[in-house]
């Protein structure tokens, strides 16, 4: 088990690597992202370089009221040099504050719209890309990856603002004193050599750390998902030994990270005074030589506690940027993932239908070179109930998902009233089908918005009609707040039968002209089945309907049946008829019948 969890969270860890520093086409592909807030960015820049230059003068206003105390002795320059100060201050305070301030709002509205971009992106992204993703890791490109890429526009522009902070800083050191600013620089390079060694390390040591937490949330998420099965096993001490490993695993690589964290301070720091003692050093003999001035050696010495501060914060920021690189990276890959399911670039409106539908010559692979459906031929007539069955893997879901396009056929052509549904847009075809599942979905809403959900012009007196229709109007009104109860996620606060009621209130609701039923029976209790399949047959009367039957008494019910086998048509007619040549369904229903289970 442990093996084959490392194996299966493979491609996973391989993405919580660290990227490379700098990659043009993520930053350039970001700033597009910038442009619709250039005014909030033209605000922000001018105010962080305001900020930068009061911070980088104090010291040199220090100098000038040491100067004009000790050397001027001038009170009123003095004076001057503290209302100078404290201006100073002033303005740092306040171009620091509408500079964080203009910053978070642009950070905010680069968030706002990626997100809101790739959610609107994956609504439109064909069901096969659902087939190869797993859902959390969708979720982590939505939610961790770019709040991400968001973060990394506040490190770039505190990083400028580092960068510009010792620009500066060397500039006034070089112009007080050129010597003494070659001295006081002198450790920076023994800085940078234990850097280049210290940053080896640590991205190790961060990957580590990803990838420990990667094994922990997603066995957390196995666990929680699969409670059930957990418990009914009698697994629950085996699975907590093992997360207990992953949780070890995690502490480890996170007290590693924190030594190699913890070590750059007292670095920086003891470089910091090594600096500082040479400068009071040798800045103090050239003092006494009368070769410099008493307030240069101070202002030096401020200066040097100041150089250090952006130094170590662009050590620390320099992981964020990689990893924000790659979330980049990851996020406008999905952006450029293009449906598989397109409309025609001169895909017409499907106009109202009568529901004639015919599968002509069909084939279909998931998988290229592996054929699910081999040549189908099925002709449905307007207002037909045509159910399939066959045994697992036969091909019906395939049939009812490529009837709805969320594929399209490999070879072959489905026709809806004579039009080919390639050829017609997928939102004209969706508003005359409806489709109701096995485990129909219902969202955290109320019930009355769950069954107008694809009709949200439809009156109250319309969503009451369609739940007398279907029989769910009686339960419904014994709910706490009847249609406006909010039901939990996935409806979990109703029983299997009345979401599926619920569901076929939702169909009937938006009155389609074709209905795809997927084993929408299969999971009721018998007790519930005589109301669901009344329901049913309310749901059907008029509508061209394929379903994919589960329960006998759904199989006699439909006017016609067609038996798939290993992606091919076997046989087609109706109960009686095909009962009586003996062929493939009879052996179903005999074998069903018997075992007193379901026909699918």
């Amino acid at each position: 088990m442990h093996w084959a969890m490392h194996g299966r969270l493979g491609s996973a860890l391989e993405e919580e690597g660290l990227g490379k520093l700098y990659d043009h086409q993520v930053v350039i592909r970001l700033f597009k992202y910038v442009k619709p807030n250039w005014r909030l960015a033209a605000i922000s820049i001018p105010l962080l370089l305001v900020n930068t230059a009061t911070s980088v003068a104090v010291p040199w206003l220090v100098k000038i009221g040491i100067d004009s105390l000790l050397v001027s002795r001038s009170l009123h320059l003095l004076g001057q040099a503290a209302l100078a100060l404290l201006a100073l201050a002033l303005i740092n305070f306040v171009s620091g504050y509408f500079h964080q301030l203009t910053l978070a709002k642009l950070s905010q509205g680069v968030l706002y719209s990626l997100r809101s971009q790739m959610f609107h992106h994956l609504q439109r992204l064909s069901v096969s890309f659902y087939d190869r993703n797993e859902v959390g890791r969708v979720m982590s490109r939505v939610q961790n990856d770019v709040v991400q890429l968001q973060e990394f526009l506040s490190v770039m522009v505190l990083s400028l603002a580092d960068l510009l902070s010792l620009v500066g800083i060397v500039a006034a050191l070089l112009l007080m004193n050129v010597p003494l600013a070659a001295i006081a620089l002198a450790v920076i390079p023994v800085l940078f050599g234990v850097m280049v060694v210290w940053q080896r390390y640590a991205r190790r040591s961060f990957m580590e750390v990803r990838r420990a937490i990667a094994l922990v949330n997603t066995d957390l998420q196995e666990n929680i998902s699969g409670v059930r099965v957990i418990q009914s096993l009698s697994r629950e001490n085996t699975n907590i030994q093992r997360f207990d490993r992953y949780n070890a695993q995690h502490l480890d690589a996170n007290i590693q990270a924190g030594r190699l964290s913890a070590a750059v301070l007292p670095v920086v720091e003891v470089l910091t005074a090594a600096s500082m003692a040479l400068v009071v050093g040798v800045g103090g003999v050239m003092s006494m030589n009368g070769a410099l001035a008493v307030s240069t050696v101070i202002a030096f010495v401020l200066y040097i506690q100041r150089f250090f501060d952006p130094i170590r914060n662009l050590t620390m920021q320099y992981t964020q940027v990689q990893r924000a690189m790659v979330s980049g990276t990851r996020i406008f890959e999905l952006l450029d993932t293009r449906p598989e399911v397109q409309d025609a670039p001169e895909a017409k409106e499907l106009p109202p239908v009568r529901g004639e539908i015919r599968f002509e010559g069909v084939r279909f692979a998931y998988t290229p070179g592996v054929e699910v459906l081999k040549g189908i031929d099925i002709h449905i007539r307007p207002g037909e109930t045509v159910a399939l069955v066959g045994a697992t893997g036969a091909g019906k879901t395939t049939v009812t998902a490529l009837m709805a396009r969320f594929y399209d056929v490999t070879a072959g052509r489905i026709t809806v009233d004579g039009y080919d549904i390639r050829d017609v847009t997928r939102a004209s075809l969706a508003r005359q089908m409806a489709m109701v599942l096995q485990e129909p979905f219902l969202y955290s809403a109320t019930v009355k918005e769950n069954i107008c959900f694809n009709r949200l012009d439809a009156t109250d007196e319309q969503v009451v009609a369609a739940a007398e229709a279907v029989g769910a109007h009686e339960f419904i009104m014994k709910l706490p707040q009847g249609y406006d109860t909010v039901l939990q996620e996935r409806g979990q606060n109703l029983s299997m039968g009345q979401r599926q009621l619920v569901s076929f209130a939702r169909a009937l609701l938006a009155d389609p002209c074709i209905l795809i039923l997927d084993e929408a029976t299969a999971s009721i209790d018998s007790g519930t089945e005589a109301l669901v399949q009344e329901a049913l047959r309310t749901v059907l009367r008029a509508r061209t309907a394929i379903v994919i039957a589960h329960r006998l008494s759904t199989v006699r019910n439909a006017d016609r049946i067609v038996v798939l086998d290993q992606g091919q048509v076997m046989e087609e007619g109706t109960h009686q008829d095909l009962l009586a040549r003996g062929g493939r369904y009879a052996d179903l229903y005999r074998t069903y019948f018997a075992a007193g289970a379901t026909a699918g």
